[in-house]
Parts: C-alpha cells; sequence; structure tokens
C-alpha cells in the first residue's frame, strides 16, 4: 500500500467511545473474538501513523507505519484491560520501540531521531486519542514533565525546549545558543536520560 492509500485508508477510522472501547476489550479478552481484536487495531491505527511523523519524510515511511502496526498488534495482545491504563499510553511505547528496532537494522537512525523519544510523546500526545482515561493521564504526564524540564540544566533545557517545543532544527538552535551542532545532540541527548530518570517511576504503571 502507498502512503497516499494509507492516509486515505486512515480518514475512515473513528475515534471509539469509552463505552465501545470497554466492550471490545471484553469481547476480545474474556470471549476471545477475532472481530473485536481486529476493530480494536484498526481503531488504534492513527496512533501508529503519529509516532511514525518524526519519519515522514524517510522513502521507507510505510515500512515504518507497518513495523509500528506489528508493534501495535503486540500491544493489544498483551494489554491488561482490567488494570485501567489508557491502552495509547501502554501502546506508543511497543509502538516506537518496534520502528526503532526497524530503523536501526536498516541503518537509518541518527542521532536527533533516537534523541526524540518520551519528551516528544508526551509533548505531543494530548490530542492522539482523547478518552476521558487518557485526558487525566495525559494531563499528569505533561505536568511531571513541565516540573522534570524545570530541574534540568540552563543549556539542556534551552535545547530541548527550542527543538521540542518551538520545532526549530538543531542547526538553528546551534547558531541561537552558540554552540557546534554535535554538542546540540549530546545536550539533547542528555536532557532525555536526566527527564527519562526523574519520570521512569511514574512510567513504570504503563
Amino acid at each position: 500500500m502507498r502512503l497516499e492509500e494509507y492516509l486515505v485508508e486512515l480518514q475512515k477510522v473513528s475515534t471509539l467511545s469509552l463505552v465501545q472501547e470497554r466492550e471490545l476489550w471484553r469481547q476480545f479478552k474474556i470471549h476471545q473474538n477475532t472481530a473485536a481484536r481486529q476493530k480494536l487495531i484498526e481503531s488504534y491505527q492513527p496512533l501508529v501513523f503519529k509516532t511514525a511523523m518524526p519519519y515522514r519524510d524517510m522513502e521507507n515511511i510505510m515500512d515504518v507505519i507497518q513495523e509500528g502496526t506489528v508493534g501495535l498488534i503486540e500491544a493489544v495482545e498483551s494489554y491488561d484491560f482490567s488494570r485501567g491504563v489508557a491502552f495509547s499510553l501502554y501502546a506508543v511505547h511497543r509502538i516506537r520501540g518496534r520502528m526503532i528496532d526497524f530503523l536501526r537494522r536498516e541503518g537509518k537512525v541518527d542521532l536527533p531521531c533516537e534523541a526524540m523519544d518520551f519528551t516528544e510523546q508526551a509533548i505531543n500526545f494530548a490530542d492522539s486519542m482523547p478518552t476521558i482515561f487518557e485526558q487525566v493521564e495525559t494531563h499528569e504526564m505533561i505536568e511531571r514533565l513541565r516540573k522534570a524540564m524545570n530541574r534540568l540544566p540552563q543549556n539542556e533545557r534551552a535545547v530541548l525546549e527550542s527543538i521540542y517545543l518551538e520545532s526549530e532544527e538543531a542547526r538553528t538552535v546551534a547558531r541561537k545558543l552558540e554552540l557546534s551542532i554535535s554538542h546540540i545532540y549530546r545536550l539533547q541527548k542528555q536532557g532525555i536520560r536526566r527527564i527519562r530518570g526523574m519520570l521512569s517511576r511514574f512510567m513504570q504503571k504503563f
């Protein structure tokens, strides 16, 4: 399937209500209903596309999306709906992990791509799958992220804010801060690592 065809199909996907989604999980997990399983996979395909957006200019973007779909299917199979954790928060890590593993095998992941990890997902997550539970969890995640970023060293914080919140290119940030691009990438990676450490306990439940 070409990207244009995929986007046409994506437009046909409608967001599930909380009641509909709960019933689909119940049908799949309790009654092994394969139709319910397929409906869940189709309904969360927009999350795969959103996660693939950092790689949208790559020639093999459809291969990336396909790998993300495999991650989505794995998440659907392993998800425990009785825990009450939003599926999108649970699934996004497996989806992106599949994409990154594929790109690494292809030799097409550079430092900036690897650095676009939890921070970018959290900042951009608010509009992905807006059920009530997800909105509450997203608000909590973003609030914790904001506090974590405030604790970063000045240069690391400036780099992350410029790249992720202001959508500036690394080259632009380097000129603005009068640093080399390699130093910008290093600060970016260090900042991500610090934030992961600060948020690790919160993320364990996902």
